[in-house]
């Protein structure tokens, strides 16, 4: 029965919460992602650098709250930036709808022209945050750094096995259920959610009925610079912060957006754990975890992995490419791509 224990505690330690934590994230910048094609009706592939420089601006700041000694205690002292993070997000994606976007809107330019668009601007926020702070991986993680340790775990259970809890997984479940759960409520419960659910379920009708489309675009823009900045930053923190990094995240989060349905905010949340999931249980090596289940002749000697570590990303790869051949809407029907 003790190996039995020793086995599920190491399927905690290196999937289950690692795999929560990192589902978390990816929900949270799919959710970035599908309110922007259901307001807008375009895959916005600058997404992953906006959150490259909402974290960066919550970076800066936050070592400039230590350089005047400023903490906040056990937490990291991000928490404290990320308002700021959220704030130069929002102001830099309101000035690029401005400058970029609304001329397009205005010209009924199709989704292809947006989508092109998008991609000179996810250059464009690379460059940035690139020449600002470095491409060198930047660790900003203070405070204290378990919520449950080896030590702690082994002293409470007296098993081979641990499973730690960082404060970073800890924080990123917490904050994402937090923001999960206002979001829903603002699309649901406030006259500019619902105005905004009416504007993308039928633009021509929420027009008739006088809703304003320039706010309507506005509030998704402020939503998602926040989704994004909360995301890149939660990220940041549980493993570190590297430009080139978020660009790689925009396919799991693309991914993510799709296999729950885009433009659908709940598909989005479903979709980020099953990429996330789906990318752990793929990677993970086996071996021990089948040595102490199977009896001593029947223990693997090879690590029982099916993919590398260095192909996590063509998980969410082939998840991609199986639903949009199978099921083009996704689990929750959002539109069709």
């Amino acid at each position: 029965m003790t190996d039995f224990f020793n086995a599920m505690a190491l399927m905690g330690n290196f999937v289950v919460v690692p795999g929560t934590a990192y589902g978390c994230q990816l929900a949270l910048g799919a959710l970035g992602v599908t309110l922007i094609y259901g307001i807008l009706r375009f895959s916005n592939f600058a997404h992953g650098e906006t959150m490259a420089i909402g974290t960066m601006a919550c970076i800066l700041f936050t070592w400039l709250l230590q350089s005047w000694g400023i903490s906040f205690g056990p937490l990291p002292t991000a928490l404290l930036a990320l308002p700021v993070g959220i704030a130069v997000a929002i102001v830099l994606l309101l000035a690029t709808d401005r400058l970029v976007y609304r001329f397009h809107r205005t010209k009924k330019s199709t989704p292809v022209i947006f989508l092109i668009a998008s991609l000179g601007v996810m250059f464009f926020y690379n460059g940035i945050v690139r020449f600002v702070i470095g491409p060198d991986d930047r660790i900003f993680t203070d405070g204290e750094r378990f919520l449950l340790s080896a030590a702690q775990f082994r002293d409470a259970t007296g098993l081979q096995q641990v499973m730690v809890i960082k404060m970073t997984q800890a924080i990123t479940i917490v904050v994402t259920v937090v923001c999960v759960a206002a979001l829903f409520w603002f699309l649901n419960k406030t006259r500019t959610g619902k105005s905004m659910r009416a504007y993308s379920d039928n633009r021509d009708l929420a027009l008739l009925s006088g809703i304003n489309p320039d706010r309507v675009v506005m509030v998704a823009w402020v939503l998602t610079a926040a989704l994004a900045t909360i995301a890149g930053t939660l990220y940041g923190l549980d493993k570190s912060f590297k430009p080139f990094t978020y660009l790689q995240l925009l396919l799991p989060i693309f991914a993510a957006a799709i296999v729950g349905g885009l433009g659908n905010p709940l598909g989005a949340i479903a979709g980020g754990f099953i990429v996330a999931y789906s990318e752990v249980f793929l990677t993970f090596a086996y071996k021990q975890f089948l040595t102490y289940l199977l009896p001593e002749a029947l223990a693997p000697d090879g690590l029982v992995q099916f993919l590398s570590t260095e192909y996590k990303f063509a998980v969410s790869f082939a998840i991609l490419v199986i639903v949009l051949m199978v099921r083009p809407t996704g689990i929750f029907k959002g539109q069709s791509v």
